[in-house]
């Protein structure tokens, strides 16, 4: 279903949900106030405007609040962030997605109504660090405090040659299959009847303890 984004804030975080948005055929504002990096998305995004998101008027003039989805991607002004996150939620926007600095800067875009507060650069961090940890790992997403989701490759994993209903992850790791990379790159979406296969890729969800432990114990030689 197609919606519509405004991105507020063209660094590279914010740049870089723009070029995604746009590829995938969604209809996109792109707004900074900064004309450099405005004129760099003049033909990617829908919409690229010079403006200041700290003026109210500004954004009554854009119709902010008809905008399915407002991603606030202002860099290092975390006042301006509040700021913009605050007039957003009051002007009516349904569902805010803010980049916060630090805790404390989430806490506060938290209690201003943002639906969902990322921290692009402690994630990438929190990622590396687990990729380092173990050669199995390939991806890893922390979705709350307390639950992830990881894609673990099976190198010599005695889990190989067994359905998912054979395996019951759930019950023996606590954890949800919910797809799985084929050697080639196919990607299925398994059911009980599944078949897991030496250097498949499975993507698990489940409490973070959960995830590191099913890495840990399932990728040992047979």
């Amino acid at each position: 279903m197609k919606k519509s984004f405004a991105v507020i804030g063209l660094g590279r975080f914010g740049g870089a949900v723009v070029r995604e948005l746009a590829v995938s055929g969604q209809e996109v504002l792109a707004m900074d106030s900064n004309e450099d990096l405005v004129n760099q998305f003049m033909n990617i995004a829908s919409h690229a405007i010079v403006g200041n998101a700290q003026d109210e008027t500004t954004l009554k003039q854009l119709g902010i609040r008809n905008f399915d989805i407002v991603v606030i991607a202002i860099g290092q002004d975390i006042q301006a962030s509040i700021l913009v996150t605050l007039m957003v939620k009051e002007m009516g926007v349904k569902y805010v997605l803010a980049k916060a600095q630090n805790d404390y800067h989430a806490r506060v875009l938290e209690k201003l109504g943002a639906n969902l507060v990322v921290h692009p650069e402690s994630d990438m961090g929190i990622r590396a660090a687990h990729q380092l940890i173990s050669n199995n790992l390939i991806e890893f997403l922390e979705l709350s405090d307390k639950y992830s989701l990881g894609e673990v490759k099976l190198i010599n994993s005695r889990l190989s040659g067994h359905t998912l209903a054979e395996l019951d992850l759930p019950n023996q790791y606590k954890v949800n299959v919910t797809a799985i990379r084929r050697a080639n790159g196919e990607v299925e979406f398994p059911n009980a009847d599944t078949v897991v296969r030496e250097k498949d890729s499975v993507l698990v969800v489940g409490r973070t303890v959960d995830v590191e432990y099913f890495d840990k114990h399932t990728t040992s030689k047979k």
